[in-house]
């Protein structure tokens, strides 16, 4: 299996295979196959690359991508920098999302996320749960998140890995 992990060629082969992986997503949509065989192919890609690509040596997602973050991740964040919820927000948030929901919902103001530091989260522990669960490999219906997995196509190693293994075995 050949893995690649250099960001910029990364970005270089998804404009490339921008058409190819479409296509791709569409076949999927509509592969003939139950959905959980899908998913444990992808469980099983997803362990195999992951174990081969080292995040903090990357940290790209860290650098490209605005994770949204709940009232009490705020709260938590905010408690654990030492300043006041109101001071957090204003400092380095922004409201994010439909002015209907019925919580608030920030991101962060800027990129890369300002708790990187040499390619290592300095709020590791309590990380939002955007943080914590990418690049959602491991969840249930794959094939119903594929837009997002397209998007983190080039910004993650992993992802990118997966879906290429991915169209070798399908």
């Amino acid at each position: 299996m050949e893995i690649v992990t250099d960001i910029n060629r990364i970005k270089t082969i998804a404009k490339q295979k921008s058409d190819e992986n479409w296509q791709f997503q569409a076949f999927l949509k509509n592969y003939d196959a139950p959905i959980e065989e899908i998913d444990s192919i992808v469980h099983e890609l997803y362990e195999e690359v992951s174990y081969l690509i080292n995040c903090m040596q990357c940290a790209n997602c860290c650098k490209e991508m605005y994770p949204t973050l709940n009232t009490d991740e705020i709260r938590i964040l905010s408690r654990e920098t030492g300043i006041s919820t109101e001071q957090f927000k204003k400092q380095y948030l922004i409201k994010d999302g439909n002015p209907e929901q019925s919580e608030e919902i920030y991101t962060f103001n800027q990129s890369p996320c300002p708790f990187l530091k040499q390619n290592l989260c300095s709020n590791y522990d309590c990380r939002p749960d955007d943080c914590r669960s990418f690049p959602n490999l491991h969840k249930e219906e794959f094939v119903f998140r594929l837009f997002g997995v397209i998007d983190n196509y080039s910004v993650c190693p992993i992802v990118f890995n997966v879906y290429e293994q991915l169209k070798i075995r399908l």
